[in-house]
């Protein structure tokens, strides 16, 4: 079995619809795909009704946290999507999307950067606007080159000149919503240091304390070195390990079963989670 545990769609920061990113999983020889966008759940509809036949859906979401200042997101599988205080806690943090992106627009035009919010709200079209659709309308302008340049301390990374902080839950605030609402909670990409600054492993210790389920490890922004040493972190700590794609469509340059999860941590998480059943496809139109 090929699992991908976690890609995105225009629900929020992708540049594939639901329907088109299943269609792409099927293609690209996965089994089973986990749908994660942020803090949102909207796009799980279309990618039920559209999932091919022989194709698994994983339903989730990946919840923006912040812990002592440092950004950090935390994926959330197979959880009931209207349980009442997860889903408060998701509406609260998207709310916050639109004002922050406004407010970087401001500091960009501040540093003589003509992007125009008309710009951005175009680019993130019906999706969770987000950093990736300000850093899209920078490469649009020829500002950077690409995506990932806008991710510097010269523009929108963590403390960048036209960084803008937004509403970002505790993490272990958003593990026990995650496990109320009788999900899964994985630590995202936990060593990604190129995107700025890291918990330490006395965190992840923490966390797994309070009740984390494991941690992605196989990720495009973890070296081979980082991969063994959070290997070790999870054996040491009783938690799961998964790898995943993190795929974006055009706006990354990670392809959709790049890393993969072992089938069985696959099946783990299947029966820790109570909140909802990976979805197996019938052939979607």
């Amino acid at each position: 079995m090929r699992i991908d545990l976690h890609t995105h769609s225009t629900a929020s920061d992708g540049t594939d619809s639901p329907a088109q990113l299943v269609r792409k999983a099927a293609v690209a020889g996965l089994d089973v795909v986990a749908l994660t966008d942020h803090d949102t759940t909207r796009g799980h509809a279309e990618a039920v009704a559209a999932l091919p036949e022989g194709l698994t859906l994983v339903t989730g979401a990946e919840l923006s946290c912040r812990l002592d200042g440092v950004s950090l997101h935390m994926l959330a599988y197979l959880f009931d999507p209207e349980e009442p205080a997860l889903l408060a806690e998701r509406e609260l943090v998207r709310d916050d999307r639109v004002p922050r992106a406004r407010a970087m627009v401001t500091r960009l035009n501040a540093l003589g950067v003509p992007v125009t919010w008309e710009q951005v709200a175009r680019i993130a079209g019906d999706g969770s606007v987000g950093r990736p659709h300000v850093a899209s309308a920078l490469v649009e302008l020829g500002v950077v080159p690409t995506v990932g340049d806008a991710f510097t301390g010269d523009w929108l990374a963590d403390g960048g000149r036209a960084f803008v902080e937004k509403h970002e839950t505790d993490p272990f605030e958003a593990i026990r919503l995650i496990k109320g609402a009788g999900g899964v909670a994985v630590f995202a990409h936990p060593a990604a240091a190129k995107r700025g600054r890291t918990v330490p492993d006395t965190a992840i210790a923490d966390l797994a304390a309070a009740g984390l389920d494991g941690i992605e490890v196989d990720h495009m922004d973890h070296d081979a070195d980082t991969r063994t040493r959070l290997r070790a972190t999870a054996k040491e700590l009783g938690l799961l390990v998964t790898g995943s794609s993190d795929y974006h469509g055009s706006r990354k340059t990670c392809v959709l079963g790049e890393y993969t999860t072992d089938p069985e941590v696959y099946g783990e998480i299947t029966r820790r989670a109570f909140g909802a059943f990976p979805v197996p496809g019938a052939g979607g139109a």
